[in-house]
């Protein structure tokens, strides 16, 4: 196993901890049909990004407010549908407090729903789309939890699934493991299929 020296692990939320896939494709395709977009233009932008971010590239000023505040009831109507990830339960029941957070372009509402709802457990540190003034691909999200966490961004390992996640850890700069197959084509330094297999102890993190 490769092995990384870090002394706290910061996770993105959907794809990383969450399969929330079902859920969020449902809602944003039906806030797109319900504003006479088509949602093959619009899936492929929404993830890794913050629905304010997204919601900013496809509407008016003047509606955007609304067209927010719909998707947000739309997201937390399918957030039950989320399930864990392989390994992301065991990884983090493994992990003594003050050494993780969740960083995600979700609002806190949304992640809180859909970690509940995957059955695990909920971090001390929640850093979400409304804790921050520019979201992924920008380094505002991983640079604050790092800092509330007490240590500087070279000392810890982000865990990515998306483009613009991966370049949010890095531009933080921290360590960043994609996690997935769409990560295969970010500029991660390593790729894993899911968590499963991960340890982190005493200032080492194992990779399989």
């Amino acid at each position: 196993m490769p092995a990384v020296p870090c002394n706290a692990l910061l996770f993105d939320n959907d794809g990383v901890l969450v399969d929330s896939d079902a859920g969020a494709l449902d809602a944003w395709a039906r806030w797109a049909r319900g504003r006479g977009l088509d949602p093959d233009d619009v899936l492929p932008i929404v993830h890794g990004r913050r629905a304010a971010d997204t919601v900013a590239r496809l509407v008016p000023a003047d509606e955007r407010a609304a067209a927010l505040a719909e998707i947000d009831r739309l997201e937390l109507v399918t957030a039950h549908t989320t399930v864990a990830m392989p390994g992301a339960r065991e990884l983090l029941t493994s992990l003594p407090a003050g050494r993780w957070a969740v960083v995600t372009s979700g609002n806190e509402a949304l992640a809180t729903a859909r970690l509940e709802a995957a059955g695990l457990p909920l971090p001390d540190l929640l850093v979400t789309a409304d804790d921050v003034t520019e979201g992924k691909p920008a380094p505002d999200g991983y640079l604050l939890a790092a800092g509330r966490l007490g240590f500087d961004p070279g000392e810890v390992v982000v865990f990515e699934d998306s483009s613009a996640g991966v370049r949010a850890g890095l531009a933080a700069g921290a360590e960043v493991v994609g996690v997935g197959e769409h990560a295969r084509t970010t500029e991660a330094g390593a790729v894993v299929r899911n968590l499963s297999g991960i340890t982190w102890a005493d200032g080492t993190l194992a990779l399989p």
